[in-house]
């Protein structure tokens, strides 16, 4: 009995992530070194481009905890909450993140207890849509297309929101973040620093000493999260033929709308790979709807994406996100399919 709860113990302690990391790159390095070197470097490659942001986040959030000034910054998520809903759903519309950059920024708004249905509006809104995608999308796809997915990318940030925010009391809902150590239990410090803020931190120790303590454990959580969501999606990219994508959205149909939204979900394309795809299906027969509900199905939970928000959420609240994806992504297909 002693030695299963020692294994059960032993077996709790494993990091997920780095294991599953370590397992996959050591069944490539014997089933094929070429796939283990293309996919390592896909994967360190895509990580470089996500630096800076991680840098940022881990930073900021790091001065915030340290200084006390998280209270300030939760502030701002504060009030009336379906204000709060549209202010996050325009601010992700028009911020220049990609589905997989907006991950630290989310989990910066989460560890500052920013309430769930602002942030789902902002988790959905801001991947899909940003200044250099919106110039891209209009000289390959035309402006009319840009313009309607913009509007489509608010739409489903307040439509996300909003739902969140009517079922917030749901079991769905209800304690939807996953169990993370607390930041600071070494030095004896769980709580928010209280009062005014030291903007000065590091000429106290204790303060210090949390601002160490917070960057190290959020840059770990999020490189070895997104390390293994870059890893899987060079895999897809790799395994995953791009005319089986034609095959499965292609075509006029109403079901091709739907089709679109399930198969745009999980695709490796990112935003502007996606442009000159869908500008292909088009001219091979995809519907107008079709080509909208892909583009924002694959905007909303690319692998990366949804790897790293299933390290951050509970399973219940990571399958309401994807849902709500889904249905966003085809209803504003169903609706580009009528008035475009």
């Amino acid at each position: 009995m002693t030695d299963l709860t020692n294994f059960q113990k032993s077996y709790k302690s494993i990091d997920k992530a780095f294991a599953t990391l370590i397992l996959i790159f050591v069944f490539l390095s014997i089933w094929d070194l070429d796939v283990f070197t293309d996919t390592l470097s896909f994967m360190l490659k895509a990580l470089l481009g996500t630096a800076p942001f991680i840098l940022f986040a881990v930073l900021a959030v790091a001065y915030l905890k340290a200084t006390g000034a998280e209270n300030l910054l939760s502030n701002a998520f504060s009030g009336p909450q379906f204000r709060m809903i549209i202010f996050a759903a325009f601010l992700g519309g028009l911020s220049p993140f990609c589905s997989c950059e907006v991950i630290p920024f989310i989990a910066a708004l989460l560890a500052i207890g920013a309430p769930l249905s602002a942030v789902m509006a902002f988790w959905l809104s801001s991947p899909l849509m940003d200044p250099a995608m919106f110039l891209i999308t209009s000289g390959t796809l035309g402006w009319d297309f840009a313009i309607g997915k913009t509007i489509f990318a608010v739409g489903i940030g307040i439509l996300g929101g909003g739902l969140t925010m009517l079922f917030y009391k749901t079991p769905v809902f209800t304690d939807p973040l996953k169990e993370k150590p607390q930041i600071g239990g070494c030095c004896g410090i769980k709580e928010p620093f209280q009062g005014e803020p030291v903007w000065y931190f590091w000429q106290k120790a204790d303060r210090v000493e949390i601002f160490k303590l917070t960057g190290y454990e959020n840059a770990i959580f999020l490189l070895k999260w997104l390390a293994l969501a870059y890893t899987i999606e060079a895999l897809v990219i790799k395994y995953l033929p791009a005319d089986l994508i034609v095959t499965l959205v292609g075509g006029q149909s109403f079901f091709t709308i739907f089709s679109a939204a399930i198969f745009g979900a999980p695709a490796y394309l990112n935003g502007y790979a996606a442009v000159p795809l869908v500008d292909a299906l088009l001219n091979q027969g995809m519907s107008k709807g079709a080509s909208m509900s892909f583009m924002i199905a694959g905007g909303i939970s690319s692998i990366p994406a949804a790897i790293a928000v299933w390290a951050l959420v509970k399973s219940k609240v990571f399958a309401a996100y994807i849902l709500l994806g889904i249905f966003g992504a085809t209803l504003s297909g169903v609706i580009w399919q009528f008035v475009a």
